[in-house]
């Protein structure tokens, strides 16, 4: 049997990455309805097993584990800290956002009724985005311009 030199193999490695997609993903957004794009994007793969262990564990519902309102102070405190300027100022709920999540048999794409109008735009940059090969719209009003996690409100 032949084997592969430590040079082959690297190479066979680097070669097979470049064909390398990423897998459908979870995670969550803003959207800039002035340029017609997401900011702020945080996303995490999701693999078939990952879903199979959810199912065994009882778990039909997976997230990105992460709030809106923790990545926006974040990223609002590093600007500062840096002195840049950032998209991630004022309300974080004044500005269009959403969340994908998988449950059960489909990804579904959390957002408020904000994007209605632009659905099919909105479909193409999720689907390019999250590497989405199918999912559905849920709205729900915490999506809303102005409502946001429950612990934030008065």
């Amino acid at each position: 049997m032949t084997e592969l030199t430590e040079q082959q193999h690297n190479a066979q490695m680097a070669d097979m990455k470049s064909f390398d997609e990423q897998m459908p993903c979870v995670g969550i957004f803003w959207y800039d309805p002035g340029e017609h794009v997401f900011f702020g994007v945080r996303k995490q793969e999701l693999t078939p097993k990952m879903v199979e262990d959810a199912a065994e564990k009882g778990m039909p519902f997976i997230n990105y584990p992460h709030l809106h309102r923790q990545v926006w102070a974040k990223e609002f405190f590093r600007a500062q800290a840096k002195h840049v300027e950032t998209k991630f100022k004022g309300d974080y709920t004044q500005i269009p956002r959403g969340r994908v999540a998988w449950t059960i048999d489909k990804f579904i794409v959390l957002v408020g009724r904000w994007a209605e109008p632009i659905q099919d735009e909105l479909t193409e940059l999720l689907e390019k985005e999250f590497s989405l090969p199918y999912f559905e719209f849920v709205y729900d009003e915490h999506w809303d311009l102005g409502h946001g996690w429950s612990g934030d409100m008065p």
